[in-house]
């Protein structure tokens, strides 16, 4: 099983259709997401819908991603939302800074017998615990280090698993460890809070694609309305969006 990038025509929304998320839905995604998952990146937390042998209809909500097995087929990966992270493996030390969204450092069993140094991080949205090998991070990290001329004292802040807030150009930007970003490492500006909250705005309220719109509550969470199903607000937020693109393309 390998992960490795994917054309259009290879999304395989039969086994997606089973859990509920159909053609459409997918493909109104916004087209920065689609390119994540077209890398085999993890998509956003989105709604599923699963009937059971016995006819009860189940909902849930679930990242996924897409891989390639042996044979070469296109297949699914998914990341359910959990009730409760599975942490028995930490101390109590390291489950107190997992669950304050920090990142640590702890050992990672390997299918080879012998366990790794990787960082570990509970994925807020799903809580997943995310992990990643300490030297891939490690790179990154001192990639970061160079550019921004960090201290030994700053980048062991980061490798702690804290966020640094430094000033560039008379202006705050704010760096730390986030295993759902490509890299890795998310810088933002603004400080923790915004940095933080980041995540969250990379989406409006209302996303429109073709077939539909996808919908994000004050808690985040994302839900799928088709345009039969349009409330008058959000029409008049269509009608706005559309005024502003006009507008813009007539300053061109």
């Amino acid at each position: 099983m390998t992960r490795n990038t994917f054309k259009e025509e290879e999304m395989p929304y039969g086994i997606l259709q089973t859990f509920g998320l159909t053609r459409e839905m997918i493909e109104d995604l916004p087209l920065h997401v689609l390119q994540q998952i077209s890398k085999g990146q993890r998509s956003p937390v989105l709604p599923i819908c699963i009937t059971d042998e016995t006819g009860n209809i189940i909902r849930s909500r679930t990242r996924f991603s897409l891989i390639r097995n042996e044979g070469g087929k296109v297949d699914v990966l998914f990341y359910p939302q959990l009730q409760q992270s599975n942490l028995s493996q930490f101390t109590k030390e390291q489950q107190t800074r997992l669950l304050a969204g920090k990142a640590i450092i702890y050992e990672m069993p390997s299918n080879k017998g012998k366990d790794t140094m990787a960082f570990h991080q509970i994925d807020a949205a799903t809580g997943q615990v995310l992990s990643v090998p300490t030297p891939v991070i490690g790179r990154n990290l001192q990639l970061i280090t160079d550019e921004f001329h960090l201290s030994n004292a700053e980048l062991n802040c980061l490798r702690n698993g804290d966020t640094l807030t430094i000033s560039l150009q008379d202006e705050m930007v704010t760096i730390g460890i986030d295993l759902n970003e490509p890299t890795g490492i998310r810088l933002s500006e603004g400080d923790e809070q915004r940095w933080r909250q980041q995540s969250r705005r990379e989406w409006g309220k209302h996303n429109f694609g073709c077939f539909g719109c996808w919908i994000m509550d004050e808690e985040g969470n994302l839900d799928y309305i088709r345009e039969e199903n349009y409330t008058e607000e959000m029409w008049d937020e269509l009608k706005k969006k559309g005024e502003k693109r006009t507008g813009q393309a007539h300053k061109i």
